[in-house]
């Protein structure tokens, strides 16, 4: 999993909330993390898992980036519970979300944001969201900006959250790099070993509990291979697609991976060849992140651009620095 990262105006249905249960086990395994687990109904036969860490004060909403569910954030949601009540969603075509196919890409995907904060009847949440759902955030806050808060980006500022044609555009960040190593037998003995070796190869540990959401898993319960989610169709096609957002009209913080440090596994070869293809790639990457992070400030000087040495999953390489810029951020909003 690691770094591999692959986003709706009318409701068609009156959200429902269905009853809460508490932690999912999986042949014995129970997900440590102290949330709550329940589903909000936002089209016909479509329910989104909503995971509760609790806590009080303002509304914090978690959104994971693609690929993800709202598992991914089952260590970082805890740092923030003793001033937040925190809440994360795992989109439609993802984990234990439905799916049902839509036309209407990151419309559909923000109108299920919607349905689940009127669901929660949630006042003016703070939308938090990693890579690919700052397509969602600008979505939320340009066309309902009376709805949040504030929206903070987790290395989430790309071109489909951000474009006023200023800045690199999507494509430009096509570009090669090489390629992680899969893993091994041994690798994939079980999940907590599938996740000792993902942070091995990446740097940063991540949640098991996102490794069984992610994962297909074998007789025995061994993990056998990443799921094919039906949601990554959608994702792609925001990515690419023609959606531009030239202007944020709620607080927003911009948190990017800047310079982007190279993962454990490249570090660590003994290839001098893939260390200076990697060298090339993050040259290249650092100077399209450093563009977009200035189009960014310039194009909205209401909002704050924050740039981290960290990796992608800037909350788990960077989780003390970004507490420290999220905290203040979300305290002083109105």
């Amino acid at each position: 999993m690691g770094s591999c990262d692959q986003l709706g105006r009318l409701m068609l249905l009156v959200a429902l909330l269905a009853p809460v249960y508490s932690q999912q086990s999986t042949g014995g395994w129970r997900d440590p993390s102290p949330h709550t687990v329940r589903f909000v109904t936002v089209e016909k036969d479509v329910r989104l898992e909503v995971l509760d860490w609790g806590g009080s004060g303002r509304s914090v909403v978690l959104l994971a980036g693609g690929g993800q569910t709202a598992h991914v954030y089952d260590e970082f949601a805890t740092k923030l519970t003793n001033s937040f009540h925190v809440y994360g969603i795992t989109r439609r075509g993802f984990g234990a979300s439905g799916f049902s196919p839509s036309e209407n890409g990151v419309d559909r995907l923000r109108d299920d944001v919607l349905a689940v904060i009127d669901a929660l009847k949630l006042n003016r949440p703070v939308l938090v969201g990693h890579s690919i759902a700052g397509a969602e955030l600008s979505s939320v806050g340009t066309l309902h900006p009376d709805r949040v808060a504030g929206l903070v980006y987790l290395e989430a500022g790309y071109p489909y959250a951000f474009d006023n044609g200023k800045g690199p555009a999507m494509k430009d960040f096509q570009i090669a790099g090489p390629q992680p190593p899969n893993p091994s037998a041994f690798d994939l003995a079980s999940f907590s070993a599938l996740q000792q070796w993902d942070a091995q190869v990446y740097g940063f540990r991540m949640p098991e509990a996102e490794f069984r959401q992610t994962w297909d898993s074998a007789s025995g319960g061994r993990p056998r291979r990443v799921r094919d989610s039906p949601g990554l169709k959608t994702l792609m096609a925001i990515m690419m697609g023609t959606k531009r957002y030239a202007d944020i009209p709620v607080p927003a913080l911009v948190i990017f991976a800047i310079p982007n440090v190279r993962e454990s596994w490249i570090n660590n070869s003994p290839d001098p060849a893939v260390r200076e293809a990697a060298k090339a790639y993050y040259t290249k990457l650092d100077a399209l992140k450093d563009k977009q992070a200035k189009a960014f400030e310039a194009g909205v000087p209401t909002a704050r651009v924050v740039r981290l040495r960290g990796a992608h999953f800037i909350f788990r390489s960077n989780e003390t620095d970004v507490l420290r810029e999220l905290r203040p951020f979300v305290k002083g909003l109105r």
